[in-house]
């Protein structure tokens, strides 16, 4: 038994926040470096929404599938995608997750079970269909399977192919998960004038798939409701949609005014609702962990982050060759 109130041993809190901070630090690097002029094409930052992704990928193998967003980087990293890959891509160079020629949008690695982030609202929906089918049909009688989660955001989830993904997963009965992250904002539209429902889960109710609601910026109460649909649907239970509330520290995309915020929210956010001083001040509280132990962590990461750049920025760019290479699947 530990000898603490958290689900997860000292290790495993450890490793949690080296996760969260990861994400926090590689976005808060392209924000600079992007606004530099350094990095082509666009970026959409996942910082402030670090205890969804980690929360829920803690219960996935790399058996598991994934399919992303536009705000992937998150994702990817949660999952265990190499940050140094992930950061050669996102400068569109060789040596990076798709060979440089998917850029931030498109990052993706079957070896680690994420299927790609995706530009197109709602589009990783039917794809994590598709991985949960397989997984069901792979899963040997009696032995629990491996499940695909699908992520979207407030925009995604008023597509048609998201809602026709929630019957198609409860008529199939796969081990699906459809996680709503509920940030209050589809680009610049809050989701208050955008949806009619109050809260998405009332959306699953109309499929006949359960649903649960979490605070997003809370990891354990992600962790803990994340365990339970995943749990489920390893055990052959079925499809579940999981709505995690939370908040996004930058725009839709870099260089987005923000001028649909209210006056003083982004200061709100940051200094009441960062799931990173959260999740630090409970460990920390409870005396599981020192600040020293994670001010060290906080150290390698910015040590991470900084040699992942400088690998970015030395790596050569695609050539006119690597432009018809992975095209087509070869068996």
């Amino acid at each position: 038994m530990a000898d603490h109130p958290f689900p997860l041993s000292k290790d495993e809190l450890l490793a949690a926040y080296r996760r969260m901070r990861t994400i926090r630090e590689f976005e808060e690097r392209l924000h600079i470096d992007f606004g530099r002029g350094d990095i082509p094409g666009f970026v959409h930052l996942y910082a402030g929404e670090e205890a969804a992704a980690v929360g829920i990928m803690l219960h996935l193998h790399d058996g598991d599938r994934i399919a992303s967003t536009h705000r992937g980087h998150g994702h990817c990293i949660a999952k265990g995608v190499d940050v140094t890959a992930m950061m050669k891509e996102i400068y569109g160079k060789k040596g990076g997750s798709c060979e440089g020629k998917g850029g931030s949008m498109h990052i993706a690695d079957l070896s680690k079970g994420m299927m790609g982030a995706n530009g197109i609202l709602g589009a990783g929906a039917p794809l994590a269909c598709g991985a949960a089918l397989a997984a069901k049909y792979r899963a040997k009688k009696g032995q629990p399977s491996d499940v695909a989660i699908s992520f979207v955001g407030d925009g995604a989830s008023n597509q048609g192919t998201f809602l026709e993904s929630l019957n198609l997963a409860a008529v199939w009965d796969l081990p699906a998960i459809f996680v709503v992250e509920n940030n209050g904002y589809a680009e610049s539209t809050s989701r208050d004038y955008g949806t009619a429902v109050d809260s998405y889960v009332d959306r699953a109710a109309g499929f006949g798939l359960p649903g649960v609601t979490v605070d997003g910026t809370d990891f354990f109460a992600v962790y803990e409701a994340a365990g339970e649909v995943i749990r489920r649907a390893r055990e052959g239970g079925g499809p579940s949609l999981l709505e995690c509330k939370m908040v996004r520290f930058h725009g839709h995309f870099e260089g987005d005014a923000q001028t649909y915020r209210a006056k003083g929210e982004l200061e709100d956010i940051r200094a009441n609702r960062d799931c990173l001083s959260t999740f630090k001040a409970a460990i920390t509280g409870a005396k599981v962990v020192t600040d020293a132990e994670l001010q060290a962590i906080d150290h390698e990461v910015l040590g991470l982050i900084e040699r992942a750049v400088t690998a970015a920025k030395a790596a050569p760019l695609p050539t006119a060759a690597d432009l018809t290479t992975d095209v087509y699947v070869r068996y």
